[in-house]
């Protein structure tokens, strides 16, 4: 969470405690309702408005994609934390995927490649030759030829201009969900609404994913990389999908499944398979030039934007930490911090100035929750600080839910804020995990903040002796330690280690 979303336009690149003293809270209570009303009804999103179609199609058959993708492309950097300031990864992907594109029937077009700075496993394309690719998928492939189906894929969405075929109810809410507000123009919705913008390929049908993957396959193939690695990185894909749904099952929540909007199907992976048998045999699979990229690069959460630690969300730099409460899954935005909770419940957390308004009462009244009808408000003390908390009702295209709303002001004159969503007539059942989770936010001590540091993508030469096992007792940080090294050095069960073989290895705390 490392930029406030309380304002209509933040400054480019300013987090929370470089933000000026009094830029105001203007971003109105009822977006937020209407993106956690929209989180809530996830994974399939609904907006029946025949209206917004017409515009989505409009702008999109204009035929200037290049002007759509250059207006999104910084909503999408400040939805996923912004580019990685490593220019060593970001030149590898940049020179990597102007390589493939160069080949295609856009060959001349300007391309755009960018690593985002999230640890959220995604790539995704925008018209005009947008292409992104997230610090958390780049972790999990084995070597260029798999990075390079990744992209390959995507570049495939853009030449063949699936943006501008989409034009279904639930692709103008996968749109709207990937930060493309043609619409709202609300990033708010993009964060809550996609939890976390995953929802941007599932905006593309069927045969569009399919064709996309055809068309990497032949770019794979034309520029001398094995047609087999966008089977084999599907494969991995859907491994880690397993993961994650182990982790969420410790948790005891829901989780949030990168598969959802990139459906790595088993019918995909044997139809990319099928795809490159059709090719003559052969291809490259180099690994030096991505590991050299990929060595020292940050796994999970970067500083600039807090750490998840299971329950717990810390941003030792801000200095604040809360806890969420059992069976939520916390996702760690550029902007703000969302929670998926069972029984669609979800809640997002957020701060920033708020224009000299110093009492938490009055500032939940007249200024964050003012065109709203609100009840039950009350002046509380938490972690020491004043705060204020009231209910409201929220609804949007029919679905209604119960809102409780907390304001908390740090001595330093920030205001930060929770919103927690429950169904409508259930507030009662979820409100004390709701209030618990509030009543959590704290103050970080020195000590606390210390013990918080970015964990990196270490590549380590296997030597004589040394076992799978020896080698995951370097990640005690990692839950099931041994399922993750295996999937992002693609180390089925059984294999065994080679002295000299490169392996990645998470480490730090």
């Amino acid at each position: 969470m490392g930029k406030a979303v309380l304002a209509e336009h933040p400054p480019p690149g300013g987090v929370l405690t470089g933000m000026p003293t009094d830029l105001p809270f203007r971003k109105p209570l009822r977006a937020t309702l209407a993106a956690l009303l929209l989180a809530a009804a996830a994974p399939t999103l609904a907006v029946p408005a025949p209206a917004r179609a017409g515009l989505l199609d409009t702008v999109l058959s204009g035929g200037d994609e290049a002007a759509l993708g250059a207006q999104e492309h910084p909503k999408i950097l400040a939805q996923f934390g912004g580019a990685v300031k490593d220019a060593r990864l970001q030149g590898y992907i940049d020179r990597l995927g102007r390589k493939l594109a160069a080949t295609t029937a856009l060959a001349r077009d300007p391309w755009t490649f960018t690593v985002l700075d999230s640890d959220v496993v995604n790539a995704f394309a925008l018209p005009g030759g947008y292409v992104y690719v997230t610090r958390g998928l780049l972790a999990l492939a084995k070597d260029e030829a798999e990075v390079a189906g990744v992209l390959s894929h995507e570049i495939g969405h853009v030449t063949a201009h699936h943006s501008a075929q989409r034009q279904t109810r639930q692709t103008i809410a996968g749109l709207l969900a990937a930060g493309v507000g043609l619409v709202f123009g609300n990033d708010t919705l993009a964060q809550l609404a996609g939890l976390g913008g995953t929802a941007v390929v599932a905006s593309y049908s069927r045969e569009q994913e399919l064709e996309a993957d055809q068309l990497g396959v032949e770019t794979l193939r034309r520029t001398g990389y094995d047609p087999f690695a966008m089977a084999t990185f599907l494969e991995t894909l859907r491994r880690d999908s397993q993961y994650e749904g182990l982790r969420a099952g410790n948790k005891g929540g829901d989780g949030f499944d990168f598969l959802a909007s990139h459906p790595a199907t088993e019918e995909r992976v044997r139809r990319a398979a099928d795809l490159a048998r059709a090719i003559p045999p052969g291809g490259a699979r180099p690994r030096d030039p991505y590991l050299v990229a990929v060595d020292g690069m940050i796994y999970g959460d970067s500083p600039e934007n807090g750490y998840v630690r299971g329950r717990n969300f810390a941003h030792p730099q801000l200095g604040i930490a809360f806890t969420v409460p059992q069976g939520y899954s916390l996702l760690n935005g550029a902007d703000q911090v969302v929670a998926k909770g069972p029984n669609g419940t979800a809640m997002a957390f957020d701060g920033g100035s708020a224009a000299g308004v110093s009492d938490p009462a009055g500032f939940l009244t007249g200024v964050w929750g003012k065109d709203a009808t609100l009840s039950n408000l009350q002046r509380l003390t938490i972690g020491g600080m004043a705060a204020a908390t009231a209910t409201t009702r929220g609804e949007t295209d029919g679905t209604s839910a119960d809102i409780r709303l907390v304001a908390i002001r740090a001595p330093d004159g920030k205001m930060y804020r929770f919103t927690f969503l429950a169904p409508a007539g259930s507030l009662a059942r979820f409100d004390s995990d709701f209030q618990a989770a509030a009543n959590s936010f704290h103050r970080m001590t020195a000590e606390e903040a210390a013990g918080y540091r970015p964990r990196r993508v270490q590549v380590t030469a296997v030597q004589p002796g040394d076992s799978v096992a020896g080698l995951v007792r370097r990640m005690p940080q990692e839950p099931y330690a041994e399922e993750l090294f295996r999937i992002i050095n693609d180390l089925p069960p059984g294999t065994p280690l080679q002295p000299g073989q490169q392996v990645k290895v998470i480490v730090g705390e």
